[in-house]
Formats: structure tokens, C-alpha cells, sequence
């Protein structure tokens, strides 16, 4: 090589170091976050977001979350059919199935944020939640049902209607007492049975239950995590014959199941079975396709449901645009509408919502700083807040109550105010 060339060449070498040195000092994220660096946000382009959701489509017991990948595929295509979140269109590759198997849960975290590179984890619907700690410690925004603790106290994590499994310090929302106190018409002198499975999420209910109906004014006669969480026992009889005779050899005139839905049916049937006349109340079981199966519908006939958002019944004008949106998303078929669908929904509106705010140069910090400030009102969960959220849940909700195979609205969607949880 000749003289000059060489020194060319050298020339040109020390630009590329001196460039690439520049580089690094103008663009690396001052704070070294793991999905930021040399000026790029993980899974955002100049014109896209990507986001990811992490769903229980199957479980050992049939029992499926699938309809939540549905309402989150529906609030993102209306989102990108308004022109995107600051004119970026949202990229949403669907949720992967973790079946309710924790190892499943960690290894979908990890392919969307290894492999598929989201921005954000929306939504997040299991009865397990092993991989929040890699989502957290990644720096993942994650957006599900706060029915977990892992939504309650990560900066990263958030329930779309708040936290609803406190730890000592934040509040519990009363929806559910106060709801089944108005059934009753009071709580003074009425006596309530809870009842979970033998999980973590399960002592963790029973837990705050205990503390919220006792608040709530109702003697709590039985209160135990002790129904198998892998398997629906063949045989309820002796659960039935606990629950019936905790009221010091009386029935309880409430019996609330923190449980899925094949676990109620199992119970409530032996329940009605074994003479029981009180009220039914789950969290889980509004799902008009439920309603097919005769056998089904007659077990959960009479139950109220808790709901901690606005009823499908309700006349809100938010309630007809998620109908319409769901519609669209389902090919312009008309589908029966569950709980499930709102929870993606909503998880995804949260996101997009908190996105919106952060502006046009999205990055995590920008994103962060948006939502240490974010509220807004009048939503299908009430008035949102963050980080209250974090902490506290949003406090509202309503019952409805399966009547001659359809559902009514028994105590209508309102906020009450939350209790100090001990």
C-alpha cells in the first residue's frame, strides 16, 4: 500500500473511533436503562410501537383467559384507525399462552422482551405472574388485572383498575362488601363465608376479604384457602358441610368463592344441593357463554358477580364505543361479550393512554415521567391515577346477578372509598 493511501486509510480509521466515541457520549441513556441505548427505545420506531400481551389462553382445568388477546387486538386497531399514539401506529404481535404454568409465565416475558423486543407488556391476564421480576427489572411497562401482587408496589407494573392485593399500607377497595351488604340490605348481624384455593393467590384473598367484609360490618364465619389449586375436587361435600355449619352450627348468609369458574360450579351445585338458600357470590363468572351449557347456567343461576368495571348493561356511552370496537375486531360479528375481552381491553387502554401523554419522543424514562403524573376520569373502571394505582385500587365496581339465564345489574357500578389494609 503506498504512503498515501496508508495515511488515508489511518485517517479515516481514527474518524470512525473518534464517530463512534461521539456516539456513544451524545446518545447512551444517562440512566443505562435496559431497553434504552445509543439513542434507541426498544421496540419503538419512527413510525411503530411494539407491544406484546402475556395470556392464559389453556389450564389443566379448560378453564381460558383467550377473549383478553381479543379485547387488547380491539382497543389497539381502534387506536391505530385515530392515527396512532403520536402518530405512531401500535405494532401489538398478540399474547403468548403461559397456561397458567409460572415456568411458562417467565419464559413468555422473556421471548417478548429477548426475541421480540416490546416496548410493553399489554395485556398481562394469569393467576400466576413468575416473570414480573424479569419485566421489572428490564424496565417493561406492564398492564393487566391487579389481582397479583406484582402489581402492587413495581414501578414498572400496573393494574388497569389499580391494585387489588395490597401489602400493609395501601388500601382495599369494598366493592364486594359493600355490594353484598346492599343484597342483604345491611351487614349488621350477617354473617359471610369466603373461600379459596390452596395457592398463593388464593391465602392472599382470603386475607384481604377477611379484613374488607370484617370491615364492611359482617360477621366472617369461615374463611379458608383450602380447595386444591391444580385439580376441581370430585367431591364437595366436605366443604359444603364446613361452610354450612360456621356460623356457629348455622349456614352463613353470604358464601363468597375467590375461585375460577369450574371450582364455583362445583361448589355452588353441591352447595344448592346440600339446601343451601343464601346468596352466591364469585369474581369470575360473567360470561354469557356460559349461559350454553343448561347445566352450567342452572349451577350459577341466582349468583351475583363482581365486577370492577361498568356492566355490559350499562347505557355508559364508553360501554357502546367497547361494543363496537369488539364487534370490528371480531370481523363484524356479533360475539358474546365477557369479562375477559374488558380486561384486555382496558389493560391496553391504560397503556395507550399513559403513551399518549408521554408525547411524541417515546422513550421509558419520558413514558415513566408521564405516568407519575397521569389521571384521567369517567372510564369503564372509574377515575384513574398514577401512581396511585400502584398502591391503591380505583375503588369501584358493581354486582350483577345470573337471573333465568340472563344477567341483571343487582348493585350498580360506584366508587366507594377504600380501607387501610393491615
Amino acid at each position: 500500500m503506498s504512503r498515501p493511501i496508508r495515511a488515508l486509510a489511518a485517517a479515516a480509521a481514527a474518524l470512525a473511533l473518534v464517530s463512534a466515541c461521539n456516539s456513544a457520549s451524545n446518545h447512551t441513556d444517562p440512566e443505562g436503562k435496559p431497553g434504552q441505548s445509543f439513542g434507541v427505545t426498544r421496540g419503538v420506531t419512527a413510525d411503530s410501537v411494539k407491544v406484546g400481551g402475556i395470556v392464559s389462553m389453556t389450564s389443566a382445568s379448560g378453564y381460558s383467559k383467550k377473549d383478553t388477546d381479543l379485547g387488547a387486538r380491539a382497543r389497539y386497531a381502534r387506536a391505530n384507525a385515530e392515527g396512532g399514539v403520536n402518530g405512531r401506529k401500535i405494532e401489538y404481535i398478540g399474547a403468548e399462552d403461559d397456561g397458567q404454568d409460572p415456568g411458562k409465565n417467565l419464559a413468555a416475558a422473556r421471548k417478548l422482551v429477548q426475541q421480540d423486543k416490546v416496548f410493553a407488556v399489554a395485556p398481562m391476564s394469569s393467576v400466576t405472574f413468575s416473570g414480573a421480576d424479569f419485566l421489572e427489572q428490564e424496565q417493561v411497562p406492564t398492564f393487566g388485572w391487579g389481582t397479583l401482587p406484582s402489581f402492587c408496589g413495581p414501578k414498572y407494573i400496573y393494574g388497569f383498575n389499580g391494585c387489588l392485593v395490597p401489602s400493609p399500607g395501601g388500601t382495599l377497595n369494598q366493592t364486594w362488601p359493600e355490594g353484598i351488604a346492599q343484597v342483604l340490605g345491611g351487614a349488621a348481624g350477617k354473617s359471610v363465608a369466603i373461600i379459596a384455593n390452596d395457592s398463593d393467590a388464593g391465602k392472599f384473598g382470603i386475607r384481604t376479604f377477611q379484613q374488607g367484609f370484617a370491615s364492611a360490618g359482617f360477621k366472617v364465619s369461615y374463611a379458608k384457602a383450602s380447595v386444591p389449586a391444580t385439580a376441581v375436587p370430585s367431591d364437595w361435600s366436605a366443604y359444603v358441610k364446613e361452610i354450612l355449619a360456621g356460623d356457629g352450627g348455622k349456614a352463613p348468609d353470604a358464601v363468597v368463592s375467590v375461585m375460577q369458574t369450574p371450582n364455583n360450579i362445583g361448589l355452588f351445585t353441591a352447595l344448592k344441593r346440600g339446601g343451601y338458600k343464601g346468596v352466591l357470590s364469585d369474581p369470575t363468572d360473567y360470561d354469557p357463554g356460559l349461559l350454553a351449557k343448561d347445566a352450567t347456567k342452572q349451577a350459577l343461576d341466582g349468583v351475583h358477580v363482581l365486577l370492577q368495571f361498568e356492566p355490559f348493561e350499562s347505557a355508559n356511552p364508553k360501554m357502546a364505543q367497547f361494543k363496537a370496537d369488539i364487534k370490528a375486531a371480531s370481523g363484524g360479528q356479533q360475539v358474546p361479550l365477557n369479562m375477559h375481552m374488558l380486561t384486555g381491553y382496558m389493560s391496553a387502554d391504560l397503556f395507550l393512554s399513559i403513551a399518549q401523554k408521554a408525547g411524541k419522543d417515546l422513550t421509558l424514562t419520558h413514558f415513566q415521567n408521564a405516568a407519575q403524573s397521569f389521571s384521567d376520569t369517567g372510564t369503564l373502571v372509574g377515575d384513574r391515577a398514577e401512581p396511585k394505582g400502584q398502591k391503591d385500587s380505583f375503588g369501584c365496581g358493581a354486582l350483577v346477578q345470573l337471573k333465568n339465564g340472563a344477567y341483571e345489574v343487582s348493585v350498580p357500578f360506584k366508587c366507594h372509598e377504600p380501607i387501610p389494609f393491615k
